[in-house]
């Protein structure tokens, strides 16, 4: 039995999500609207659909590779809770010096949907050791 996305159109013109290929991870999420988003500035994009993902589920928003490779878009932000019914409103930057238009129905970003584990949390007075330790950014010499 597979898991049920339910989808409601906000906007007849909207598009539902889809996969583009049999396998696919992501599913394909498209703008309503033509969109420009100006150089090194976010811009919300309306989709049109609004979604309900089941409990124990997340979706999680990501880049369309082809849009951060030969267009330097890149999301930002993007996690849908289970309990959201609001709009699907992904967030794009351009990180590029020129203006980035998309047209109308082009797909912006990619949708995961992902099983959700939730933790209990414990307060200690100290966390075990490790090779890494507090060690951040670069730590491994990579």
């Amino acid at each position: 039995m597979s898991l049920v996305l339910k989808v409601k159109k906000l906007d007849p013109r909207a598009q539902l999500p889809r996969y583009a290929l049999t396998g696919d991870a992501g599913l394909d999420i498209f703008c309503l609207d033509a969109v420009v988003i100006p150089p090194h500035e976010r811009v919300v994009v309306h989709t049109g659909v609004a979604i309900e993902i089941p409990a124990g589920f997340v979706g999680l928003m990501w880049d369309r590779g082809g849009h951060a490779a030969k267009r330097g878009l890149t999301n930002m932000g993007g996690v849908y809770d289970s309990g959201y019914r609001g709009e699907v409103l992904p967030i794009l930057y351009n990180t590029t010096e020129a203006p980035v238009t998309l047209e109308t129905g082009s797909g912006v970003s990619q949708l995961l949907i992902q099983t959700v584990e939730n933790v209990e949390f414990s307060e200690v007075e100290e966390l075990s050791s490790s090779e890494r330790g507090e060690n951040r950014w670069s730590s491994t010499g990579v």
